[in-house]
């Protein structure tokens, strides 16, 4: 059908209607952009290169620097820039010295001296060290421990090792799930750490014999093993360090955790900083004595396994401790054959642990 029949005005009415219609699409984008740029200038005003200099120098101005310590939301804010160049500059670095540095001398000191071994074959005797309670806290407290580590690590490294090797998406899906990990686990095990070092303070007092105990760096230096009691010096220094660095490193995880109690930009930059030295020393640590209490020292991992130590581990390692209880020291045929461990029962479990 053509348009000719209805006559020239009407083939011009659908062609004028048609070019206003393209004009208001194409025209919407640009005066939205028209509309932001004048907000924008009404809410900011004139940014001239001398603005920008003044930026960039450093100076004080009320609309787009600010210098105090609580953030007011200007367009550049000093603590924030400072808590980026710490955390970069700083934080970051130590982490990978502290914590890939204690496994190359962990790494080494296996190597070149190896485990330590028992100094005299095994009696066959077994001393209840840990009863089942205590155990259960603990590898319940060391199981959070190492995923928080391994989660921690992630947020704070990940992204330079496993987004350029599986990509964005396999990447987002690790970043959300160790966030998630992080942040719901985090609180449990701090009321879980709180309630094991409650558990074990009874033991963990120093006193002289731990001066001696560091002299000899826990054997290595002279001749024999130095004197211990229930705990020796570097089973009380890693207790001290859960109870100082390990509640810090948990109350500023919980600021971070949760931000909807009034706390400052600034007070949530602080708490990360603390939250992150504090976690990367202790994981450092936690190496070492992770090391320690497995394939370092013969017969030590089966303490926090079965709950007893054979009594030529007790009189190599806590002597003193040896000396207190030796005449419980049952045979290890009796512990097999019996179903309830005597280390089981809340009434024996209340004794040693």
């Amino acid at each position: 059908m053509s348009l000719c029949r209805y006559g020239p005005n009407v083939g011009a009415s659908i062609a004028l209607a048609l070019l206003l219609l393209l004009t208001a699409l194409f025209a919407s984008p640009a005066l939205a952009q028209v509309e932001t740029e004048r907000e924008a200038a009404a809410a900011v005003g004139a940014v001239t290169p001398d603005t920008w200099r003044q930026v960039r120098s450093g100076e004080v101005g009320p609309n787009f620097r600010d210098s105090r310590a609580d953030s007011t939301y200007n367009l550049i804010n000093a603590s924030g820039e400072s808590w980026r160049q710490l955390r970069n500059r700083w934080v970051s670095p130590f982490g990978l010295i502290a914590v890939g540095g204690m496994a190359v001398v962990i790494l080494l000191f296996y190597l070149i001296i190896g485990r330590k071994d028992l100094s005299e074959p095994r009696t066959g005797r077994k001393l209840l060290r840990w009863p089942l309670v205590v155990r259960s806290i603990h590898w319940t407290v060391a199981s959070l421990f190492i995923v928080l580590a391994l989660t921690g690590l992630n947020l704070l490294y990940g992204k330079f090792v496993f987004r350029s090797l599986f990509g964005d998406a396999v990447w987002a899906s690790m970043i959300s799930g160790s966030k998630l990990l992080h942040n719901y686990l985090g609180p449990l095990f701090g009321i879980l750490l709180i309630v094991l070092l409650a558990r074990v303070l009874k033991h963990n007092w120093p006193n002289r014999t731990d001066l001696a105990w560091f002299k000899q760096g826990g054997g290595l230096v002279g001749k024999g093993h130095p004197d211990a009691g229930f705990a020796n010096g570097g089973e009380k220094l890693w207790f001290w360090l859960l109870a100082t660095a390990g509640l810090v490193v948990v109350a500023s995880g919980l600021v971070l955790d949760f931000p909807n109690y009034g706390q400052s930009r600034d007070t949530m930059q602080w708490a990360n900083i603390i939250h992150a030295v504090g976690a990367l020393g202790l994981t450092a640590v936690a190496l070492g004595h992770i090391y320690i209490g497995t394939i370092g020292s013969e017969g030590s991992l089966e303490g926090m396994t079965t709950g007893y130590v054979d009594e030529t581990w007790a009189k190599d390692h806590h002597n003193l401790w040896y000396e207190e209880v030796k005449d419980q020291a049952l045979p290890e045929d009796q512990l097999i054959g019996d179903k309830t461990l005597p280390g089981d029962s809340s009434e024996t479990a209340s004794r040693p642990g």
